[in-house]
């Protein structure tokens, strides 16, 4: 424990204020849900630092019949169960009147002591009460209260905890602008790439001069015939390409799983890719590998370099996403393999239409419990045909997008990390005392700590005789 300022002191984080724990009525009767108008908090609600509402509501009747208890507003809650204490310690102050759901805990400050005075020093502490309060053992990260409740916390005289307050958040609220604006930036990066390409996918911007041949001689290099019916694209094109489709253009295949009961079938000398590994990316190893008699068919199970695949399945990001095999390779049911290698065309620019139609080939998907794409709706998939040179073109562009997007995340990775620097920076500053200049004037913590201690006791007098009156155990005081 540091020393303090002078006129600052020390006390434990459960003699701040009152605490409130939690309790969820049954979610049985909807006559507890339905219609209600009392917020209901659970970690779910806890995603910005002063909090505005709450996803659910209950009712009158809920909080007469169940362990909720409400809490006064102007709170600080805290997530004591949850996931994502594994990370981080979700704080927020709650400027409305609230129940909590178990997983919870608040504190009602007693006169004196800011409600963000108590959030913004659990945050500059945020790694230390991970590291000391989490609970081992448990199934589900967990804080223990016990613990939590006697963590010291300094408390600086009520006038200067309003200066401190006040430069905090003047500070707080032009990093947090300048953040989001670093937010926006990385957003709009990708965004000017893929309109970038999507316009060099209609021919628009190309200089003259790189055509190098016509359509139709890619097209007479098609292993899926190239030929037959005029295809009908999504936008137009230039008078020199063609609309084709990946079946006319290309062998489709979909593969398949080895068995994972025969021990034989896996760590064998082929790769095999998993859909997982299907990200918009080059893939030059795998993370599994089968054996030559868990591959089957070599000639439609076995994908040469230059192959491209497409995730089929996948309600996250991941169906709709491409790659390219720079090396020789099985793959999974839930990927569908391009044999685009096998043909004029260039694999790195298939790859590039897939990227850009990445949201409308998802659309093609179908099913009942998990939407997901086929070899027929693969097959389906348009794709214009420039001539070759026009192609190498428009893969050498694209490279050099893609270069230009990552040397300025990169920057904006460090702007990021720097933010958080700087962030944590004026926190310890802020309870160390030297974000403010002291005033002698000011009355010292110690005396309103003194009156913090006849509050207390009388809360607690006033907490037994509510119990006894309402002639119940229900405890969720703490």
């Amino acid at each position: 424990m540091s020393d303090l300022p002078l006129g600052w002191e020390w006390v434990r984080l459960g003699e701040v204020g009152t605490w409130f724990g939690g309790g969820t009525p049954s979610k049985g009767k909807p006559e507890y849900w339905l219609d209600g108008t009392i917020p209901w908090l659970s970690p779910k609600d806890m995603g910005s630092e002063v909090l505005v509402s709450t996803r659910d509501k209950i009712s009158e009747l809920a909080l007469g019949n169940s362990p909720a208890r409400l809490v006064p507003q102007n709170s600080v809650a805290i997530v004591v169960r949850s996931g994502i204490l594994e990370r981080r310690l979700p704080v927020a102050v709650v400027p409305f009147g609230t129940t909590l759901n178990q997983d919870m805990r608040a504190v009602v400050p007693f006169s004196g002591i800011a409600p963000a005075w108590i959030a913004y020093y659990l945050r500059s502490v945020e790694s230390q009460l991970l590291k000391e309060c989490t609970k081992r053992g448990t199934t589900v990260a967990s804080i223990d209260v016990p613990s939590l409740m006697n963590v010291s916390i300094p408390v600086a005289p009520e006038a200067e905890q309003n200066r401190i307050m006040a430069q905090l958040e003047d500070h707080l609220s032009r990093l947090d602008a300048a953040m989001k604006g670093v937010e926006r930036g990385r957003s709009r990066l990708r965004n000017v790439r893929l309109s970038a390409m999507r316009k060099m996918l209609q021919g628009v911007g190309i200089p003259s001069g790189v055509d190098m041949g016509t359509a139709n001689d890619v097209l007479a290099t098609a292993q899926g015939g190239g030929a037959g019916e005029e295809v009908v694209g999504p936008w137009p094109i230039p008078d020199s390409w063609r609309w084709s489709t990946m079946g006319r253009l290309f062998r489709v295949y979909v593969g398949a799983t080895p068995s994972r009961s025969v021990a034989s079938n896996w760590n064998g000398s082929i790769p095999w890719v998993s859909s997982g590994e299907v990200s918009f990316c080059r893939i030059g190893s795998t993370r599994e590998t089968i054996s030559e008699e868990a591959l089957g068919n070599r000639d439609t199970r076995y994908h040469p370099p230059g192959t491209v695949l497409l995730a089929m399945i996948g309600e996250g990001k991941t169906r709709g996403q491409a790659a390219v095999l720079d090396i020789g390779a099985a793959h999974n049911q839930n990927c569908a393999s391009i044999r685009v290698s096998e043909t004029a065309m260039l694999p790195e620019y298939v790859y590039t239409v897939l990227e850009e139609r990445y949201h409308e080939t998802r659309l093609l998907s179908s099913g009942g419990n998990q939407l997901a794409l086929n070899s027929s709706r693969v097959r389906e998939i348009p794709i214009p045909v420039p001539p070759l040179g026009l192609q190498r073109y428009i893969v050498e562009k694209v490279s050099e997008l893609s270069r230009m997007e990552e040397r300025l995340a990169a920057d904006l990775r460090i702007a990021v990390a720097r933010g958080s620097q700087l962030r944590r920076s004026l926190l310890i500053d802020a309870f160390a005392g030297r974000l403010t200049s002291q005033n002698t004037s000011d009355e010292p913590a110690s005396v309103l700590l003194e009156r913090l201690q006849k509050e207390r006791v009388a809360s607690q007098s006033t907490s037994k005789r509510g119990r006894r009156e309402n002639g119940t155990t229900r405890e969720t005081l703490l």
